[in-house]
């Protein structure tokens, strides 16, 4: 062989080992780019070999953002649990009949009915900060007007206004937490919502028994305050921003969130691209909620109100002290047990949440309701537990992660005020129905119980561990 052609072959050879090796480096750098920085188990707190934090930390500002927005629960809390305490102090201040009394309790269903038709249309309007503003300026006039009453319509007038701030409340705080926490721990941050409504009630009670009731609606202004000021120095929701466009205010609301140091690129890509595409193909409001691709969100958002509320929730939480003395046993243990077991439960709902997932506290909800029939008191803390850990604030969870944003609002307004007619419907009929037959009621709540167990099983999915934009690809056809 010549020399030349020696060489030259070689050349060739040294060419194509060069570029196959070259190639190989390449597809090693790709798969390196596309795993993710650290495992999904150890993603909170982390930082990985480069420095660059991860876009799932929990921060301070999350956590302080997330404690303002809950505000709002504790508020809620405090103002259903306002009436029991405050009863004597104001029937004998004012010269109340029971009658008017009553209808002072029942004003805020109504202020909530009034809040829950307009929440969605509110927090797309405003904002999620601007829907927090105004419900809590709602609450603090409300609570004003109630501690400086001279007579029956400043009282009722009050309430009303209570009741509007609840109504938006009860929808604005999943959805804005849900809207701003990392997918690792969403679920333990939304359950901070039930925390704070039962230690916003457990407080009414405390405080409104060493207290006058004018001071404890008073005390009411504090938590509205905090919340008013508090709103000024957190973000505004990533979510809703991409909604309206403002994308640099996107990124530096989430960089906040997330943390100077974290990438935050692959979340703004996500929120952005599914905003986009939403926007590309719909329309917005209540004709967007009847198309087809909507229909399996829709069904698992109202079937898990209806299934919440005619499972007996409310009628255990208002006339649990009805139920135990009815069955021969003081109203006072039932109260002190229930308080303790809710507060337990609570946390432990808060616990698990995110490390075993919607669908098995949900489900242990139904088969611990199902011990009600057989001994009274153990049948009510089995309820009100199984209540405080699965249906009592999972279902608000799961609401707020499955709708995407072109129809968040109508269909938060839609599934809350379904919650809000079925709150008042079972609370208005338990009395009625326990003198028909008091075995009788609570078969029709385990019934409802294991229709409970049917419709998990068969349609809610496991919303743990994901992004919000992949819950809602999952659930909405194309």
């Amino acid at each position: 062989m010549i020399p030349w052609e020696r060489v030259g072959r070689r050349l060739y050879i040294w060419e194509q080992t060069a570029e196959t090796q070259s190639q190989a480096m390449e597809e090693k750098k790709s798969q390196q780019l596309s795993k993710p920085l650290i495992s999904r188990e150890n993603i909170c707190g982390l930082v990985d070999e480069c420095g660059v934090k991860s876009s799932q930390d929990v921060t301070f500002i999350l956590v302080f953002t997330s404690f303002i927005v809950v505000c709002g629960s504790y508020i809620s809390g405090n103002a259903i649990g306002y009436t029991s305490p405050a009863e004597s102090g104001i029937l004998e201040d004012l010269d109340l009949s029971l009658a008017a009394f009553s209808l002072f309790g029942s004003v805020l269903t109504i202020g909530g009915l009034i809040g829950a038709v307009s929440c969605g249309m509110v927090a797309d309007l405003l904002g999620r900060r601007g829907a927090i503003w105004l419900s809590s300026t709602f609450c603090m006039v409300g609570w004003l007007a109630v501690a400086l009453s001279k007579g029956v319509w400043s009282l009722d007038l009050g309430r009303l206004f209570l009741g509007l701030g609840l109504g938006i409340f009860s929808y604005v705080v999943p959805i804005y937490i849900a809207e701003i926490t990392p997918m690792n721990c969403r679920g333990a941050f939304m359950s901070l919502k039930l925390v704070m409504t039962g230690s916003g009630i457990s407080s009414a009670f405390v405080l409104g028994s060493v207290c006058n009731w004018r001071i404890l609606a008073l005390l009411g202004v504090i938590p509205c305050l905090i919340q008013v000021v508090g709103a000024f120095f957190i973000p505004e929701s990533p979510r809703w921003l991409a909604k309206v466009g403002r994308k640099k205010e996107l990124e530096i609301a989430l960089q906040r969130l997330r943390g100077k140091n974290a990438d935050i690129s692959h979340e703004v890509a996500e929120i952005i691209g599914c905003g986009q595409n939403l926007n590309q193909r719909a329309d917005n409001g209540i004709k967007e909620l009847f198309h087809q691709r909507y229909a399996r969100a829709i069904i698992i958002g109202v079937g898990l109100m209806l299934l919440t509320q005619f499972g007996g929730l409310n009628s255990y939480m208002f006339y649990m002290s009805f139920i135990l003395e009815s069955a021969g046993l003081p109203g006072d243990v039932g109260s002190i047990s229930t308080g303790i077991v809710q507060i337990v439960m609570n946390i432990c709902g808060l616990l698990l949440v995110d490390k075993y997932g919607r669908r098995p506290l949900l489900l242990g909800h139904h088969f611990g309701k199902d011990f009600t029939g057989v001994l009274a008191l153990v049948g009510v803390l089995a309820a009100i537990g199984s209540i405080a850990m699965g249906m009592g604030g999972i279902p608000w969870i799961i609401v707020a992660e499955i709708f995407p944003v072109n129809i968040k609002g109508s269909a938060g307004s839609l599934v809350n005020v379904v919650s809000s007619i079925g709150s008042w419907v079972v609370a208005y009929t338990f009395n009625f129905l326990f003198q028909w037959s008091s075995p009788g009621v609570f078969f029709m709540y385990a019934i409802t119980a294991a229709m409970g167990i049917i419709f998990v099983l068969k349609l809610v999915p496991e919303t743990n561990g994901r992004s919000l934009e992949e819950i809602q690809a999952s659930i909405i056809t194309q």
